[in-house]
C-alpha cells in the first residue's frame, strides 16, 4: 500500500504479477578451438559469419585446420560461434619508428623509439608497414607535435593492399587527448603501442626472440611529400600446437587453452579438430573437453581418428577394451564416422580428406532452427553441404556394425546425397541401456537446464514459503507449457508432457531452514523414429457367399 496516506482522495498502486518471463537459450552457439594464422590467442571471440572468422583470424589456412571446420560450419547452416586460437610460441611482428620520425626534432628525449606492434602474432604482421606524415592541424606551429599514422597490410603475394587504416592528428604525449597508445587499441585492427612502450618515448628491452638495431634519428622530420615507410618483422607463427596449448597444468585458473571459454557467456557445442592436417588430438583431451562440457551443459562433437580408413578398423578400435581410441564414453559427446572428402581451395581444389565436426555442428544448428533442438540432426533433411565424397562409403549392414556402438554414421545416397545418419551419444550403444542414448534427448534436457538455471535465478533470497512456489510453479510450467505446444514433448496433455512440483512435499521445513528450495521438473521426451519398421500382408482373394 501507500508509504503515507495524507490527503483524503484516491491512491493507485501497481501490484506485481509474479510473472518472471522464463526466456529459453540458444541451442547451438558452437565452440570451435585450435590454431588460426592471426587473431587474439587464449581469448574467446564471437563470430556471426565466416566473413567475421576471415577479417579476425586470417580465412582458410593450410596450418589451420579449425579454418576448414569453421568454414564448414557456416555452409551447412551454422550462425554463431565462438572462436578460441590457440598457439605455440608465435612471436608479434614489431615496427621500429625513431622518435624524430613522430614528433619534433627537438622532442625529449630526441634518441628513443616508437614501436608499433601486430595486433596479434603470427607471421602475418610481417605485412604490415607504416607510413608517418606530418600534414596535421599543428604543422605551422612552433610547438608541432602531432603526427599522422597510415598503416597498409600487404598482400605477400601480389604486392597488391589488401587493408589500410589511417589515424589523423595524433601524439606520443600520454596527457594528449589522441595518444597514439589509445587511438590504435580503440580503433585499430592491425597495429598496437606495446605495453611496455606504452609512454611511447622509452624503448623497451630487447626480446629474446630479436636484435634490435637502434636508428639513429634524423636532425629533422623529413620531407612531408616524401614520407618513408617502415615495415614490421620478426613476426612468427610458431610451432605446430599439441595437447599442451589445449589442458597443461595452470591453464584452467589462467583461462587459457580448453578454459579460455570460461570468458565464454554460453555455448552449446563444442569442436576441436585436429592439431595439424596429420596429427589427431589425443584421447586425454577429448577427455577433459568432455568433461569440461558436462559442466558448462554442452555437448562435444568428436572427430572419428585418421586410423579409421575402414569400417572393420572403426569396429576393432571403438571395441577394443584395453585402449581407449575415442578417449571419452561421455553422453554430452558424440562420434561421427567417416571423414569428408572436399575440395581445398589452397590446392587447386585438389580431393582431400577433413574432419566432419564442423559441418555437423552446421547441422545441428540448421535442424535446430528450422525443427527445434528436440528433432534429431540426421536424415534425408541433415544435407552435408560442400561435401562431394565420404572417406569410406558405408553399406547398410555395415551401419548396421557401428551403429549399435554408438557410432554415428555419415551416409552417401542416390540422388539424396551426402547425409548425417546416425543421432546417437557415445553413450547410446545398445549394452549400455542408457537413457541418454540418443543426442536430442540430451540436448533438449540441456537446453531445459541451461534454461532454467538462467531463468531462476530471481528466485534467490526470497522469501521461501507457498507464495514463492506458486510463482515458481506458474513461471516454469509457462516455460515447459510453451515447448509442449511447440512439439518438443510426447503426450497428447499437458499432463502426459510434463510436470512441474514445487510444494511442501518437494521442500520440507528442514529444507526452509537450510535456506533451500526445490523444484522438481520432469518431461516426456520424444525419441526418434530410429528404426522403421514395414509389415505387408498379401491378402487372400474374398468369396462373397
Amino acid at each position: 500500500m501507500p508509504a503515507t496516506l495524507t490527503y483524503p482522495g484516491v491512491y493507485v498502486e501497481e501490484i506485481p504479477s509474479g510473472v518472471h518471463t522464463i526466456t529459453g537459450v540458444a541451442t547451438s552457439i558452437t565452440a570451435f578451438i585450435g590454431q588460426a594464422d592471426r587473431g587474439p590467442v587464449d581469448e574467446a571471440f564471437v563470430i556471426n559469419s565466416f566473413g567475421d572468422y576471415e577479417r579476425n583470424f586470417g580465412g582458410l589456412s593450410l596450418k589451420s585446420t579449425m579454418s576448414f571446420a569453421v568454414r564448414d560450419f557456416y555452409l551447412n547452416g551454422g550462425s554463431k560461434a565462438v572462436i578460441v586460437r590457440v598457439s605455440n610460441s608465435a612471436i608479434t611482428a614489431r615496427a621500429m619508428l625513431p622518435t624524430a620520425s613522430a614528433s619534433p626534432a627537438n622532442a625529449d628525449p630526441p634518441g628513443d623509439n616508437l614501436f608499433l606492434d601486430a595486433s596479434s602474432a603470427g607471421s602475418w604482421g610481417n605485412n604490415l608497414s607504416v607510413l608517418i606524415d606530418y600534414n596535421t592541424k599543428d604543422k605551422n606551429s612552433p610547438t608541432a607535435s602531432l603526427f599522422n599514422v597510415t598503416i597498409f597490410e600487404t598482400d605477400p603475394v601480389t604486392n597488391q593492399v589488401t587493408a589500410s587504416e589511417k589515424f589523423l592528428n595524433v601524439s606520443v604525449d600520454p596527457a594528449n587527448v589522441r595518444f597514439i597508445a589509445k587511438v590504435l587499441e580503440q580503433g585499430s585492427a592491425l597495429m598496437r603501442v606495446p605495453v611496455d612502450n606504452a609512454n611511447a618515448y622509452l624503448m623497451p628491452n630487447v626480446r629474446p626472440d630479436e636484435t634490435v638495431t637502434v636508428v639513429s634519428p634524423p636532425a629533422s622530420p623529413p620531407a612531408p611529400d616524401k614520407p618513408t615507410p617502415v615495415k614490421a618483422s620478426g613476426g612468427s607463427d610458431g610451432s605446430d600446437v599439441g595437447q599442451a596449448q589445449f589442458i597443461d597444468p595452470g591453464m584452467a585458473g589462467d583461462k587459457r587453452g580448453l578454459y579460455a571459454l570460461e570468458k565464454a557467456d554460453l555455448f552449446n557445442l563444442l569442436c576441436i579438430p585436429p592439431f595439424t592436417a596429420t596429427l589427431d588430438v589425443t584421447p586425454s583431451l577429448v577427455g577433459e573437453a568432455a568433461v569440461y562440457c558436462e559442466k558448462r551443459r554442452a555437448m562435444m562433437i568428436v572427430d572419428p581418428p585418421s586410423s579409421w580408413t575402414t569400417k572393420k578398423k572403426a569396429v576393432d578400435e571403438f571395441s577394443d577394451a584395453t585402449t581407449d581410441f575415442v578417449g571419452t564414453r561421455s553422453n554430452n559427446s558424440a562420434i561421427f564416422f567417416p571423414r569428408l572428402r572436399q575440395p581445398n581451395p589452397l590446392r587447386e581444389n585438389q580431393i582431400e580428406e577433413f574432419v566432419p565436426s564442423g559441418a555437423v555442428a552446421g547441422v545441428m544448428a540448421r535442424t535446430d532452427a528450422q525443427r527445434g533442438v528436440w528433432k534429431a540432426p540426421a536424415g534425408q533433411e541433415a544435407s552435408l553441404v560442400g561435401v562431394p565424397q565420404l572417406s569410406v562409403s558405408l553399406t547398410d549392414d555395415e551401419n548396421g556394425e557401428l551403429n549399435p556402438l554408438g557410432v554415428n554414421c555419415l551416409r552417401a545416397f542416390p540422388i539424396i546425397g551426402r547425409v548425417v545418419w546416425g543421432a546417437r551419444t557415445l553413450e547410446g550403444a545398445d549394452q549400455l541401456a542408457s537413457e541418454w542414448k540418443y543426442i536430442p534427448i540430451r540436448r533438449t534436457a540441456l537446453y531445459i537446464e541451461e534454461s532454467l538455471y538462467r531463468g531462476t535465478k530471481w528466485v534467490v533470497f526470497e522469501p521461501n514459503d507457498e507464495p514463492l512456489w506458486a510463482q515458481i510453479r506458474l513461471n516454469v510450467g509457462s516455460f515447459m507449457h510453451d515447448l509442449f505446444r511447440q512439439g518438443a514433448f510426447q503426450g497428447k496433455t499437458p499432463r502426459d508432457a510434463y510436470l512441474v512440483k514445487c510444494d511442501k512435499e518437494t521442500t520440507t521445513q528442514s529444507d526452509i531452514d537450510h535456506g533451500i528450495v526445490n523444484i522438481v521438473v520432469g518431461f516426456a521426451p520424444l525419441k526418434p523414429a530410429e528404426f522403421v519398421i514395414l509389415k505387408i500382408q498379401q491378402l487372400a482373394g474374398q468369396i462373397e457367399t
